[in-house]
This record gives structure tokens, sequence and C-alpha cells, in this order.
């Protein structure tokens, strides 16, 4: 067997399997260089094209973007597989992929590690009140505020995927109560998992710290509203690293002011870049940062796509694929 697979790769790698084929990149440039680079050294005839500089539609199977391109079945009739360039795909019409081709988001090493960080620096920050600290420091005012030990404290992640499930084992060290609530069951091990409607609000009532990490579905925008934020404990802290479009922005002022909760750190907006006279910019219980909790690692994203790209060469099982029907 692994002689066959040996002289396969000879086959792919020599030329003869990719003559008419494109690869179509439509994303930030110095990626694009990168991916360029990687995809000639494997596959050193396959045309690497950077948008809108398409060439030969006919030729393009390939297509990597975070918002494709419009009437893809006119524009591109042999397109086989469209690579999210992040780990999201709700800024793809799924339903408009023509028949037949399959969407992958990004499922690289560096997505993960990256959320692992942020996530758990959010977490920190609200567990030992950073928001209200920095409030402090601008008013020069030297006072400490209450601290709560890490045991007494509840955290609990929406969202039980690859990277909820990599935010929560990454928090176990330092003892928080940890939670897990998901569409459907699941177990990991020193996790208090919750799943499905009916048990939202079981969930919900025993978090102070609230980490969204859903995809954005019909079923999940909107999620983060006052209904929600009314099942948390009085001051719990929300931390969004989902998608804009979970949050009722207007919902999450008002608890802010009501102090049913105590803070918000947000790494989404509904509008990106955030509008200049958005109250997000200047409210005293907001930290913002530009959507950056995961970014996609070039040289991993290139990896996955090249190890993608030589499984459908192979007809074997891709990773990343997208259940069109679930949204995710």
């Amino acid at each position: 067997m692994k002689h066959v697979k040996v002289c396969f790769r000879s086959i792919y790698s020599s030329g003869n399997w990719n003559t008419q084929m494109t690869f179509l990149y439509k994303s930030e440039a110095r990626r694009g260089e990168v991916w360029r680079t990687r995809l000639r050294k494997e596959f050193p005839n396959l045309e690497f094209r950077v948008w809108p500089y398409v060439g030969d539609p006919l030729k393009v199977k390939y297509l990597a973007c975070w918002v494709p391109p419009a009437d893809l079945g006119e524009k591109f009739p042999k397109l086989e597989l469209v690579f999210s360039v992040g780990a999201g795909v709700d800024q793809i019409d799924a339903s408009a992929l023509p028949s037949g081709v399959k969407l992958l988001r990004m499922t690289e090493p560096g997505l993960a590690a990256g959320m692992n960080e942020y996530g758990t620096l959010a977490v920190l920050a609200a567990h030992r009140n950073l928001p209200a600290y920095l409030v402090l420091q601008r008013t020069r005012a030297w006072e400490q505020l209450p601290a709560v030990a890490a045991k007494d404290r509840s955290v609990g992640v929406m969202g039980l995927g690859v990277l909820g499930t990599g935010l929560l084992n990454s928090l176990k060290p330092f003892g928080f109560r940890l939670h897990g609530w998901s569409r459907s069951p699941r177990a990991i091990d020193g996790v208090i998992t919750f799943a499905g409607p009916d048990e939202l609000a079981q969930f919900l009532a025993r978090i102070d710290i609230l980490v969204c990490l859903l995809p954005l579905t019909d079923e999940t925008r909107g999620i983060l509203s006052s209904k929600t934020f009314n099942a948390l404990p009085d001051g719990a802290c929300l931390i969004n690293v989902g998608r804009g479009g979970h949050l009722i922005e207007r919902d999450l002022l008002d608890a802010l002011a009501s102090d049913k909760l105590r803070c918000a750190i947000l790494d989404v907006a509904n509008t990106e870049p955030l509008p200049e006279d958005h109250p997000f910019w200047t409210h005293p219980k907001v930290v913002l940062t530009p959507h950056v909790a995961s970014v996609t690692d070039a040289e991993g994203g290139a990896e996955f796509v090249v190890a993608n790209l030589r499984r459908h060469l192979a007809n074997e099982t891709l990773t990343g694929v997208v259940d069109v029907s679930r949204g995710y």
C-alpha cells in the first residue's frame, strides 16, 4: 500500500493530473503569497491565480476565499472545492453553491492555538476585574476591588466544537468550575455539559463568565439577548468570540446599564469595522478587539489546503467539510 501511495503522488507531482486546473485565491495578499509558494512546490503544474485575475474560468476547480464571488456556478462551471480561509463559514451562502461543490472550513492548528490564548486571556481578565481596573486607571483611582477565587467562579462555553473544547481544556489548570453547552450532547472530561434548548436555562443559571463560541446559524443568530442575559446570575460577564450576529447589541447595553452584566469583552461586532459613533467604543464596561481572537496562520492554512487537495485527488475523505444543512 505504501508503494501505491508513493507512485500516486509521483503522478500528480509530475503535473500530468493538473494541467487543466486552477486554484483561485481571493483573500489577504500576504497569506496568498505563502500559499502560492507552498502549492507550487507540491503541485508544480497547478495554476495559482489571485482574484480578480482569473485566467480561463473553465480551469478553476478550487477556490479559497472569505467571501466568494457572486454566481459561482456560472463563473466557474468546473468548480469542485471551496475553502473558507477562516474557521467560520457564515459569511458564505452555502445554499448558493453549485450542486456537488464541497465547502471546507479552515481547521489548521493555529486557529485553535490562537483561540486558546485569547479565550484564556479574556476569561482571566473578566475573572480578575481587568475592565473595571482600566476604568479606575483612567480616573487615577487607586482602589482594590473584591477578589473571587477561581474555584468559586463558574465559566461556561457555548459551542463545544474544536475551538470551544480546546478553550475549556486550556482553562482547566486554573481551577474554574467549567461548563459547556452545545446543540447536541457532548462529554468532556472535567466539564459539566448541557445540550439543546431545554437545558440552556439550566446551563446559564450557574455561569459567572459566559463565552460564546457558537457557529452562526439561523438557530443561534441573536442568542446573546436579554432573555439569555436575564437567565445569568447578576454581575456575570460576557465574552463574545463567535460572531457579531450572535449578539443583540441594544440588549447588551441595557444589561450593562442595569448592572445585570458587569462587563463584556467583544472581539466581533455586527458591523465590522465598528462605526466611529458606536457606543461600544467608549463604554466603560466594554473591552473591544478587532476580530483577532483566532487568525489563520498562513503556513498552517497552506498545509491544510495541500493535505485536502491530496485527499481529494486520491478520493479520500476530506477534513473540515461543512454540513450545509447545519451550517457548520
